[in-house]
Protein backbone atom coordinates (compact mmCIF):
# COMPACT_ATOMS: atom_id res chain seq x y z
CA UNK A 1 0.00 0.00 0.00
CA UNK A 2 1.12 3.36 -0.93
CA UNK A 3 0.03 6.71 0.19
CA UNK A 4 -0.69 7.93 -3.34
CA UNK A 5 -2.83 5.27 -3.78
CA UNK A 6 -5.33 5.92 -0.81
CA UNK A 7 -8.96 6.40 -1.85
CA UNK A 8 -11.60 7.26 0.02
CA UNK A 9 -14.24 4.62 0.78
CA UNK A 10 -17.07 4.60 -2.03
CA UNK A 11 -19.68 6.43 -1.29
CA UNK A 12 -17.92 8.95 1.35
CA UNK A 13 -17.45 11.72 -0.94
CA UNK A 14 -19.82 13.55 -2.99
CA UNK A 15 -19.34 16.40 -5.40
CA UNK A 16 -20.02 19.89 -4.73
CA UNK A 17 -23.30 21.42 -6.14
CA UNK A 18 -21.79 24.16 -8.68
CA UNK A 19 -24.79 26.68 -9.02
CA UNK A 20 -24.76 29.04 -12.10
CA UNK A 21 -22.13 27.85 -14.23
CA UNK A 22 -23.77 27.34 -17.19
CA UNK A 23 -26.14 25.37 -19.08
CA UNK A 24 -24.18 22.44 -19.55
CA UNK A 25 -24.11 22.01 -15.84
CA UNK A 26 -27.83 21.09 -15.28
CA UNK A 27 -27.79 23.84 -12.97
CA UNK A 28 -27.70 27.09 -14.81
CA UNK A 29 -30.16 29.95 -15.82
CA UNK A 30 -32.09 30.12 -12.91
CA UNK A 31 -29.25 28.30 -10.65
CA UNK A 32 -32.00 26.02 -8.75
CA UNK A 33 -34.39 29.11 -7.65
CA UNK A 34 -37.31 28.35 -10.00
CA UNK A 35 -38.65 31.53 -12.03
CA UNK A 36 -38.24 35.38 -11.33
CA UNK A 37 -39.65 36.92 -7.68
CA UNK A 38 -38.70 37.99 -4.77
CA UNK A 39 -37.47 34.46 -3.41
CA UNK A 40 -34.51 34.04 -6.57
CA UNK A 41 -33.48 37.34 -5.11
CA UNK A 42 -30.68 37.68 -2.91
CA UNK A 43 -31.38 38.38 0.35
CA UNK A 44 -34.81 37.50 0.68
CA UNK A 45 -36.58 37.00 3.91
CA UNK A 46 -40.60 35.49 4.23
CA UNK A 47 -42.12 38.41 5.86
CA UNK A 48 -43.48 36.84 9.58
CA UNK A 49 -47.06 35.12 9.18
CA UNK A 50 -47.53 35.37 6.00
CA UNK A 51 -49.60 32.66 4.71
CA UNK A 52 -48.81 33.19 0.64
CA UNK A 53 -51.95 35.34 -0.14
CA UNK A 54 -54.67 33.72 2.19
CA UNK A 55 -55.95 36.28 4.52
CA UNK A 56 -53.36 36.14 7.69
CA UNK A 57 -54.87 34.43 10.89
CA UNK A 58 -54.28 37.52 12.93
CA UNK A 59 -56.59 39.37 10.35
CA UNK A 60 -59.23 36.82 10.36
CA UNK A 61 -59.78 36.49 13.84
CA UNK A 62 -61.90 39.01 15.33
CA UNK A 63 -60.51 40.86 18.19
CA UNK A 64 -61.88 40.95 21.82
CA UNK A 65 -61.41 43.38 24.67
CA UNK A 66 -58.03 44.68 25.78
CA UNK A 67 -55.21 43.67 28.26
CA UNK A 68 -54.77 46.61 30.74
CA UNK A 69 -50.87 47.15 31.16
CA UNK A 70 -51.56 48.83 34.71
CA UNK A 71 -53.34 45.59 35.67
CA UNK A 72 -51.25 44.43 39.44
CA UNK A 73 -52.01 40.77 39.62
CA UNK A 74 -52.35 39.19 43.27
CA UNK A 75 -51.70 35.76 44.80
CA UNK A 76 -54.63 35.31 46.73
CA UNK A 77 -54.41 34.21 50.44
CA UNK A 78 -57.56 33.90 52.61
CA UNK A 79 -58.47 33.42 55.69
CA UNK A 80 -59.33 29.84 55.78
CA UNK A 81 -55.94 29.15 54.18
CA UNK A 82 -53.90 30.67 57.14
CA UNK A 83 -54.87 27.66 60.07
CA UNK A 84 -54.17 25.23 57.15
CA UNK A 85 -50.69 26.82 56.09
CA UNK A 86 -50.33 27.20 60.06
CA UNK A 87 -50.36 23.48 60.66
CA UNK A 88 -48.61 22.12 57.45
CA UNK A 89 -45.48 24.72 57.40
CA UNK A 90 -45.53 25.74 60.92
CA UNK A 91 -45.92 29.59 59.87
CA UNK A 92 -47.34 32.21 62.28
CA UNK A 93 -45.91 35.19 60.22
CA UNK A 94 -47.39 34.95 57.04
CA UNK A 95 -44.60 37.26 54.98
CA UNK A 96 -44.52 37.51 51.64
CA UNK A 97 -40.46 35.80 52.47
CA UNK A 98 -41.94 33.14 54.31
CA UNK A 99 -44.86 32.09 51.88
CA UNK A 100 -41.98 31.74 48.92
CA UNK A 101 -39.43 29.97 51.51
CA UNK A 102 -42.75 27.22 51.70
CA UNK A 103 -42.73 27.06 48.12
CA UNK A 104 -46.28 28.98 48.25
CA UNK A 105 -45.80 31.71 46.02
CA UNK A 106 -43.01 32.35 43.51
CA UNK A 107 -40.62 35.12 44.23
CA UNK A 108 -42.04 37.91 42.66
CA UNK A 109 -45.66 37.40 43.31
CA UNK A 110 -47.62 40.24 45.18
CA UNK A 111 -50.44 38.65 48.03
CA UNK A 112 -53.41 40.19 48.83
CA UNK A 113 -55.11 38.59 51.90
CA UNK A 114 -59.07 37.98 51.35
CA UNK A 115 -61.54 37.68 54.09
CA UNK A 116 -62.91 34.01 52.90
CA UNK A 117 -63.36 31.81 55.94
CA UNK A 118 -62.09 31.82 59.59
CA UNK A 119 -59.16 32.32 61.04
CA UNK A 120 -58.70 30.93 64.37
CA UNK A 121 -55.20 31.64 65.53
CA UNK A 122 -53.78 34.79 66.19
CA UNK A 123 -51.33 35.14 63.20
CA UNK A 124 -49.22 38.56 62.04
CA UNK A 125 -49.71 39.23 58.20
CA UNK A 126 -47.73 41.16 56.20
CA UNK A 127 -49.28 41.58 52.75
CA UNK A 128 -48.80 43.94 49.58
CA UNK A 129 -53.12 44.33 50.24
CA UNK A 130 -55.61 43.18 52.10
CA UNK A 131 -59.83 43.90 51.95
CA UNK A 132 -60.90 45.53 54.99
CA UNK A 133 -63.17 42.12 56.14
CA UNK A 134 -59.82 40.39 56.46
CA UNK A 135 -58.53 42.49 57.87
CA UNK A 136 -61.37 43.13 60.57
CA UNK A 137 -61.33 39.18 61.34
CA UNK A 138 -57.29 39.36 61.93
CA UNK A 139 -57.54 41.89 64.04
CA UNK A 140 -60.23 41.07 65.81
CA UNK A 141 -58.60 37.56 66.36
CA UNK A 142 -55.86 39.06 68.09
CA UNK A 143 -53.81 39.00 65.12
CA UNK A 144 -51.99 42.08 62.77
CA UNK A 145 -52.10 43.27 59.41
CA UNK A 146 -49.34 45.17 57.73
CA UNK A 147 -49.59 46.49 54.14
CA UNK A 148 -46.47 45.96 52.82
CA UNK A 149 -44.70 47.78 49.32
Amino acid sequence: MNLHSLKPAEGATKKEKRIGRGEASGKGGTSTKGNKGGQSRAGYKRKMAHEGGQMPIQRRVPKRGFKNINRIEYKILNLGQADHYAEKYGISDFSPENLYINGLIAGTDRVKLLGNGEVKGKFSFKVHAASAKAKAAVEAAGGTVEIVK
